[in-house]
């Protein structure tokens, strides 16, 4: 038997792989682009399918095509959903602009698995003529990039964040009555609680998921019934308020349609929106990810503040060498992140009059983003933050030795006789209150008060 048949399309003939279930236009694309063999995501995969089958639904609704073929559709988009022919996804993402070559393999693939499923018809499903019906890949294709992106965000990122919150805010309660050196300019500073740092590190978590949900207001908007190039050519004029609607009961997303389809289609702002908040994210993540990697640092000749788990050998040639993986891992994503955005910005800015063509790169940027942060995130959460130790012996001798406490001490003896105690300490390494009973007529309970570490954490001071 041949490895290949023979599909036609407006340009003739060409050979497509026997068993493939894409047609003429996808092979054309396949041969045209051999660049990175990056392919589009599955979760992109999955949203085109969910708008082939919500079109097919609403088509019919409007009388504009047979029942049974849409039924039809409507099971081969449902395979589409569930991935199971991402394999014939083989589109590479650097293709033409509009990504029309992707729109044309989801058709081809949804016409020729339709074609099997038929019943109750002879009509040949057509994926331009059916499948296609009432769209344009220039509206199918940034429908599908917000509504893959919404659903990545609320299924995956936002609750691999909570998962990192909670996770950080537990962990600070545990070590709530620790007392560490706070450090600004690298440098030692007055004391803080572990609890309050790293409630600092929960709240930059819970603000990334604000921002999160603030932009996925207008991400939401569908350009769905805009067509070739906003106004909505050849479908009818409630196809894109009822297909988010659709949507909408599909997913149980509030989706909605475009307030004007001719910024939705020109431009990718929503997108760009989302990547910027992406990016934010990154950024606050990789303070967090160095920060444990600082008070890890050691054992001996670093802070050592923190005891990170042991997960892995951390040298081919050091043995007991162990090093802090997940947090290399988490900034690594970080950096990758913060490039996307860069590829996402540059692609909002290919927006040429009534069309973006920059929009699978956008697509799988914005995508892979979300995609590793939120696997980042809940590992650096349950294999990090969920196990780490204080060490508090060390902490505690750390925080007695910081020069910085005779901060406390200023509006007791002054400013310049604290700085003296503080040189002191330094030059002959020894404790603060040591040298403050020398330097001072200050008794030891005064001293005790005024230098006790908690007591520092605690703000301003009352008369």
């Amino acid at each position: 038997m041949a490895d290949y048949r023979i599909e036609k399309d407006s340009m003739g003939e060409i050979k497509v792989p026997a068993d493939a279930y894409y047609g003429a236009q996808t092979q054309r694309a396949f041969e045209n682009f051999p660049i990175s063999n990056i392919r589009f995501s599955s979760d992109f995969i999955s949203a085109l399918g969910r708008i082939k089958k919500a079109a097919a639904v609403v088509n019919t609704d409007l009388e504009l095509v047979d029942a049974n073929v849409s039924d039809a559709i409507q099971k081969a988009s449902q395979e589409v959903i569930d991935n199971k022919f991402d394999d014939d996804f083989v589109l590479d993402i650097f293709q033409t602009g509009s990504g029309t070559s992707t729109n044309m393999n989801a058709n081809e693939i949804i016409a020729k698995r339709a074609n099997e499923l038929k019943s109750g018809t002879e009509v040949k499903i057509h994926p331009n003529d059916h499948v296609n019906y009432g769209q344009s890949s220039n509206d199918v294709i940034p429908t599908a990039i917000r509504v893959s992106a919404v659903l990545s965000v609320k299924n995956k990122l936002i609750p691999a964040l909570k998962v990192l919150q909670e996770s950080l805010l537990e962990k600070g309660e545990e070590f709530k009555d620790v007392v560490k050196t706070g450090r600004t300019h690298l440098m030692d500073a007055m004391p803080v609680t572990i609890q309050q740092e790293f409630s600092g590190y929960a709240r930059q978590v819970e603000l990334g998921i604000e921002r999160l949900e603030s932009a996925l207001e207008r991400i939401q908007e569908l350009p769905q019934g805009g067509t070739a190039v906003g106004t909505g050519i050849n479908t009818h004029a409630e196809f894109g308020q009822r297909i988010a609607a659709a949507l909408s009961e599909d997913t149980g997303v509030n989706f909605k349609e475009a307030k004007n389809h001719f910024e939705a289609q020109a431009t990718v702002d929503a997108p760009v929106e989302l990547s910027g908040q992406l990016k934010t994210i990154a950024v606050g993540l990789m303070k967090i990810g160095n920060d444990f990697r600082w008070m890890n640092s050691g054992p001996n000749s670093g802070l050592g503040e923190l005891q990170l788990k042991a997960l892995q050998p951390g040298s081919s040639i050091m043995p007991g060498k162990v090093n802090p993986v997940i947090e290399e891992s988490l900034t690594m994503v970080c950096a990758q992140v913060i490039g996307n955005d860069a590829a996402v910005t540059i692609g909002g800015q290919a927006g040429n009059f009534e069309l973006n063509v920059m929009l699978p790169v956008v697509a799988h940027n914005l995508l892979q983003s979300i995609e590793i942060l939120a696997n980042a995130a809940r590992n650096f959460a349950e294999k990090s933050v969920q196990g780490v130790k204080a060490n508090e012996e060390r902490i505690k001798q750390m925080v007695g030795k910081n020069p910085v406490l005779v901060t406390a001490l200023n509006p007791i003896i002054g400013y310049d006789k604290a700085a003296k105690i503080a040189k002191t300490a330094f030059a002959e390494d020894r404790a603060v209150m040591e040298v403050a009973k020398e330097m001072t007529d200050l008794s030891e309970e005064e001293l005790k008060k005024a230098l006790d570490p908690i007591n520092m954490t605690k703000g301003g001071f009352s008369e």
